[in-house]
């Protein structure tokens, strides 16, 4: 009896690598953390918390965070749910990812997700909102302080 429970809880297909009750013990593919980050980036941009958006397409906030960090793979319907929700074209989930067949591989920049991360809390968009307020040159300006005090703290990290 316990073969045959256990036989239905784990698979070991090739295709998707061993899973036990349904968790996969591989790393995400590339292509799934880029379509969550590019996700994540068209629902800040909506002004969307995770929860309003799992509310527009039938999903719990935690399943919106776990196909934005790439760790859920997102259906081709639920992307087009999606894609409506956000009122955004399919194809812009992929954009910055090479054609298939071209031979390159896909490459995902760390710091980027954590970019992303800090774009999604409530500091991160009030700071690029006032960035925003200011005059051009101002922010030109601004950001040489930025600079100039991180760069302050990385010698000071060094010694």
């Amino acid at each position: 009896m316990h073969d045959r429970i256990a036989k239905r809880f784990v698979s070991t297909s090739p295709s998707d690598g061993l899973q036990v009750g349904g968790e996969s013990h591989q790393a995400s593919h590339p292509v799934d953390i880029h379509v969550g980050q590019q996700l994540r980036i068209r629902r800040i941009h909506s002004n969307l918390s995770q929860t309003e958006l799992g509310q527009k397409v039938g999903l719990s906030y935690q399943q919106v965070q776990k196909y934005e960090s790439g760790k859920n793979r997102i259906s081709a319907s639920m992307l087009y749910d999606i894609a409506s929700g956000l009122n955004v074209p399919v194809s812009c989930f992929f954009e910055g990812l090479p054609q298939p067949g071209s031979g390159e591989g896909v490459i995902i920049a760390p710091d980027a997700d954590e970019r992303i991360a800090y774009l999604a809390t409530v500091e991160g968009r009030r700071f690029v909102e006032e960035i925003l307020r200011l005059p051009p040159k101002l922010r030109t300006r601004t950001l040489a302080v930025i600079r100039a005090i991180a760069g302050e703290e990385d010698k000071a990290e060094e010694d």
